[in-house]
């Protein structure tokens, strides 16, 4: 029997990953970036373990360049989305494709905290979306402003949560398959 879940808990059936602008411009100037890489590979390899649908953008890509290939080679069929907006919700075809896709809650990952993981975060909490954030999947190139990006999301009601946590709940129990090879994936 399943019991009802805390509203706040992950569910791999309402949950889809973004993985917003990690691009080959932010290479040289993240101190953490390839943990950043590592951390949001595994949420990607996983994404296709559970069953999670996954969203990609990228901004201005001409000038910053393509997501890196240490996540891109991970990610399997995914949706993408080229923007110049900061929030990623400013795209009609994004939220048009969210709305569609009946999902209700958001995994955030990606660059950068305090811009556009930030003004994503705001734009889906202000439509009505439970937004997780990753935070050892988020990164911004000065650290004190990936803290004001986590600080003012979460204050805006954000839920934090980290790679494990969040692939743990989704998970629910231990012992299964997809268990076993997501449990390979964070060893």
């Amino acid at each position: 029997m399943v019991r009802a879940r805390h509203p706040r808990i992950l569910s791999s059936s309402e949950a889809v990953l973004f993985i917003i602008d990690v691009q080959e411009a932010f290479r040289k100037v993240l101190v953490d970036f390839d943990s950043l890489c590592k951390n949001i590979a595994i949420m990607a390899q996983a994404a296709k373990i559970i069953d999670i649908p996954v969203v990609i953008t990228e901004q201005y890509p001409r000038g910053l360049g393509a997501t890196v290939p240490e996540i891109a080679e991970h990610v399997g069929k995914h949706e993408y989305f080229d923007k110049s907006c900061f929030s990623a919700l400013a795209l009609d075809s994004l939220l048009d494709w969210l709305r569609k896709s009946g999902r209700t809650q958001v995994i955030l990952s990606g660059i950068e905290a305090h811009v556009c993981v930030s003004q994503t975060a705001h734009d889906l909490l202000h439509n009505g979306y439970q937004v997780h954030l990753i935070t050892d999947a988020i990164q911004s190139r000065i650290p004190s402003n990936k803290e004001v990006g986590l600080s003012k999301m979460i204050g805006s009601g954000a839920v934090p949560s980290s790679v494990e946590a969040a692939l743990f709940e989704m998970l629910m129990e231990s012992g299964t398959d997809a268990f076993k090879a997501v449990q390979k994936l964070v060893k």
